[in-house]
């Protein structure tokens, strides 16, 4: 289980993120709804130990979280990839990493279930598309089987067919792989489709965290209520759900 407990930090100078907390069993997704500067991605960082804390812990099951127990799926795929790197040096990287050997069959099975052309993986990541190049990025992430997943804002570079199917293989994979997916997004249709949990993120605190059921049907804070009822007039919830 992913514990955030009261964490502050920093960034630039700044404090963006105030005594933030979260909890995530392993195997769940919680999704942390938030508009542009509302910290994200610092919550992000400070999750991977990429951010040094003020104040606060994150752990795994109690223990400390390391390095290199949770992986990362970036907003703009091709940007997580060197360009003079094959797909396959790239996406191995984690192994060698963790000092483990190439699994050409644990990769064979995840381009399956990503649905992506394993042939791909020896062409550079601009010479492939954008959806493939996400997908690239959630094995890259899966490859080494971590307990948490970490996604910023997955879907976004993508259109909306694209991002639909990519959502529903990542759900599949979830359900075979076990790991637990944090992912940081505005996309209240994403949330409402996809999350077990939701945690609102409002200038740096968190204003509302909620089995996502409830959230959607009966949100408490004020901020939260103006969220869904904006998402609910633009149809964006029934267009994620269909």
């Amino acid at each position: 289980m992913l514990s955030v407990d009261k964490i502050t930090a920093r960034r630039g100078g700044r404090v963006v993120l105030r005594d933030v907390s979260l909890a995530l069993p392993a195997g769940k997704t919680l999704i942390v709804l938030g508009e542009s500067g509302a910290g994200k991605s610092t919550l992000v960082g400070a999750v991977l130990g990429l951010l040094p804390l003020c104040a606060g812990r994150v752990s795994w099951d109690a223990a400390p979280l390391a390095r290199g127990g949770a992986a990362l799926v970036m907003q703009e795929p091709r940007a997580a990839f060197n360009p003079r790197l094959s797909l396959r040096r790239s996406i191995c990287e984690p192994l060698r990493a963790k000092g483990l050997p190439d699994d050409p069959a644990r990769l064979t099975r995840l381009c399956k279930g990503l649905e992506l052309d394993e042939a791909l993986l020896d062409w550079r990541p601009w010479q492939i598309s954008i959806g493939e190049a996400q997908r690239a990025g959630v094995l890259r992430a899966l490859i080494a089987a971590p307990p948490l997943v970490i996604f910023d804002e997955p879907l976004s570079a993508l259109d909306a067919m694209t991002q639909k199917h990519t959502a529903r293989l990542i759900a599949t994979l979830q359900r075979e792989e076990g790991f637990a997916a944090l992912t940081v997004t505005h996309d209240l249709g994403y949330a409402a489709a996809h999350a077990d949990s939701v945690a609102v993120l409002r200038a740096g605190q968190i204003e509302e965290a909620a089995p996502a059921a409830q959230f959607f049907t009966t949100p408490q804070s004020t901020y939260g209520q103006s969220l869904v009822s904006a998402a609910i007039s633009l149809g964006a919830l029934e267009r994620r759900a269909a």
